[in-house]
């Protein structure tokens, strides 16, 4: 009796040592995680520079995922302004060339996801009235922004890929471009260099 006794108060004892030891794991396993999703960088504010009128030169390749070196070349126009508190931006663009008998209108609407910090960035173009339904996605790092999905061109299913720099300068850059080997390899299709008209 005695020795069971004995083996009980020591396993009391053993037990009280670990429990405290496994709660503060716990609870240091907790905070880690809370401080991880607070130290999340805020990106509502990272398309607030493309906010007003803007003059834009765009290059187009004229043809896609064929080997094609051969650039369109056009002058277009956008509007761009904040949504629902700066949580979304509307932008219409325009390009309109009497010379190449072309005319594109296209909206892109933003969306900004506070729980991802992320930007949804969908599209909709005139000719056809339809807004994509599968968005590109994204944030921005160190002032480079890099979005991406997966959709079907010509019958292909691509990777695509947008990329805005120098957003801090006078002349913002995009460049879009598809990939048809899971990102080993991008073809850039679409290239806009941007100057402010008024805000």
């Amino acid at each position: 009796m005695k020795l069971h006794k004995f083996l009980l108060v020591v396993g009391l004892i053993g037990a009280s040592l670990v429990v405290p030891t496994v709660k503060v794991r716990a609870h240091n396993g907790t905070i880690s995680a809370q401080q991880g999703a607070s130290d999340k960088r805020d990106g509502q504010h990272d398309f607030d520079f493309l906010v007003g009128t803007w003059k834009f030169h765009l290059k187009r390749l004229s043809r896609r995922l064929a080997g094609s070196n051969e650039w369109v070349e056009f002058d277009g126009t956008t509007v761009c302004q904040k949504v629902l508190d700066g949580r979304a931006e509307v932008e219409e663009m325009n390009v309109d060339s009497a010379e190449r008998r072309t005319h594109i209108q296209g909206l892109a609407l933003r969306l900004y996801n506070p729980e991802s910090h992320q930007w949804s960035i969908y599209w909709a173009n005139a000719a056809d009235g339809v807004l994509e339904p599968n968005p590109m996605v994204g944030q921005f790092t160190n002032g480079r922004g890099e979005f991406y999905n997966q959709q079907v061109y010509e019958g292909r299913s691509v990777y695509a890929r947008f990329i805005w720099s120098g957003v801090t300068t006078n002349s913002p850059h995009f460049e879009q471009a598809f990939s048809v080997d899971g990102g080993k390899t991008w073809e850039t299709n679409w290239i806009t260099d941007q100057t402010k008209e008024k805000p």
